[in-house]
């Protein structure tokens, strides 16, 4: 069986969560027999062509300058068809005559959201083979409706993915809804698979003075520490975390503030600023990964108040790590997390139910404590990659068996 993967992203080029999605995804499918090339966009330093994890990466450079995104997206588009059709000369065989073939010699498009439509399905065309979409996201629920041409632009493109993949698949049982609202995609055209996280990379020796000297880096030892991890957009609701941290320091809870991320960050500087609490907010930006995972350990609680969440691989880490989960009831979160079982869950867009949230959360340690077991559990089986591969290779074998069995692959 031999799959390519289009997507805009993968690591080092990280932008959201389908580069971390695609590269773990990627090496399951490898570790289970799979022929995987990832085609996706250059990044500065990294190669044109490596072997990571039995996964061929190949990146591409957009072919010319662009006037603006959507240019961009076209002419990386461009160059990404171009790749992945040099590839197709190893699937020959197999695009002449499909039907001698059974599911586990069969060939995939696999194309990550709509930046990688335009190339997956020129390829799907140009070779006759099935399309796989994955939809992370909606330009409708980022944007809660669609109110710009440009929103109303991508999400054409996103309906066009649906449209042109044989299968669609979304990450919650909440994207399946809004697919079919948004985007008119048939309910029985879509698979929900999970995202999912490699939980043995928080496996590593931490002694308990390396812990207390690391934390103390981020916060006081008197001081509750709360993370949240994410893009510093409005929908993942960092906004509403620094106005909870004045209303909690208010009652005299002593939180301390981590966000970490990348990006524009000046809004919410400035709203710190205005709160007063400049001095109980800290911004990390970018940081590497095993400081990340450090930082995972040594927090009393992550929080993911989001106000839009089609999934939340954030969550997944922080209940990876074994840290205790604060999250909204947006989307796919509540999906990931149960109420007073594996975290608590609040009311999306409700100040007052975030301040309680994260309020139980520090004092409430020894229930909270246990919640978070159950959650370390609940990630190393449903949530592995392992599983989420097995899905995987199922939804890529009913498409080949009703390709096959199609007038489509008649050549």
């Amino acid at each position: 069986m031999r799959v390519v993967m289009m997507t805009w992203e993968y690591p080092p080029r990280i932008v959201g969560g389908i580069s971390r999605h695609v590269e773990e995804l990627s090496w399951a499918l490898a570790e289970r027999g799979v022929e995987v090339d990832v085609v996706t966009c250059a990044f500065a330093d990294s190669p044109t062509h490596e072997v990571v994890r039995g996964v061929s990466v190949h990146r591409v450079q957009p072919y010319s300058p662009a006037n603006d995104f959507v240019h961009w997206v076209q002419q990386l588009n461009a160059a990404m068809f171009d790749r992945a059709n040099d590839l197709a000369t190893r699937w020959r065989d197999v695009v002449a005559s499909p039907r001698s073939f059974g599911a586990e010699s069969g060939v995939f498009i696999h194309a990550h959201d709509w930046v990688a439509h335009f190339g997956s399905a020129r390829l799907k065309h140009a070779l006759r083979l099935p399309l796989i979409g994955t939809i992370h996201a909606t330009e409708h629920g980022r944007n809660r409706g669609i109110h710009t041409s440009g929103q109303a632009y991508i999400s054409s493109v996103e309906r066009e993915l649906t449209t042109e993949a044989w299968r669609v698949i979304v990450c919650s049982e909440y994207m399946k809804r809004e697919c079919e609202e948004a985007l008119g995609t048939p309910w029985d055209k879509m698979d929900m698979i999970p995202n999912g996280i490699n939980a043995h990379k928080f496996d590593f020796d931490f002694p308990a003075s390396e812990a207390a000297a690391f934390r103390s880096t981020f916060a006081a030892p008197e001081e509750h520490l709360v993370m949240f991890t994410g893009r510093l957009v409005h929908e993942k609701g960092a906004h509403l975390l620094i106005e909870a941290t004045r209303r909690l320091r208010d009652q005299m809870l002593p939180v301390k503030l981590v966000i970490v991320g990348g990006g524009h960050r000046q809004h919410l500087v400035d709203l710190a600023n205005a709160l007063g609490i400049a001095n109980n907010v800290f911004f990390t930006g970018f940081i590497p990964d095993d400081t990340l995972l450090r930082l995972y350990k040594v927090a009393d609680v992550a929080c993911y108040p989001s106000l839009y969440e089609p999934f939340g691989i954030v969550a997944l880490e922080a209940m990876a790590a074994g840290t205790p989960v604060v999250v909204s009831d947006a989307g796919g979160l509540r999906e990931i997390v149960k109420h007073d079982q594996t975290g608590t869950v609040v009311w999306s867009g409700n100040l007052d139910s975030l301040v309680w949230g994260i309020r139980r959360a520090v004092i409430e340690r020894e229930h909270v404590r246990w919640m978070a077991g159950n959650a370390w559990h609940e990630v190393r089986t449903r949530f592995s990659w392992g599983t989420i591969a097995d899905q995987t290779l199922g939804v890529y074998r009913r498409v080949w068996d009703e390709f096959v069995a199609s007038l489509w692959s008649e050549r």
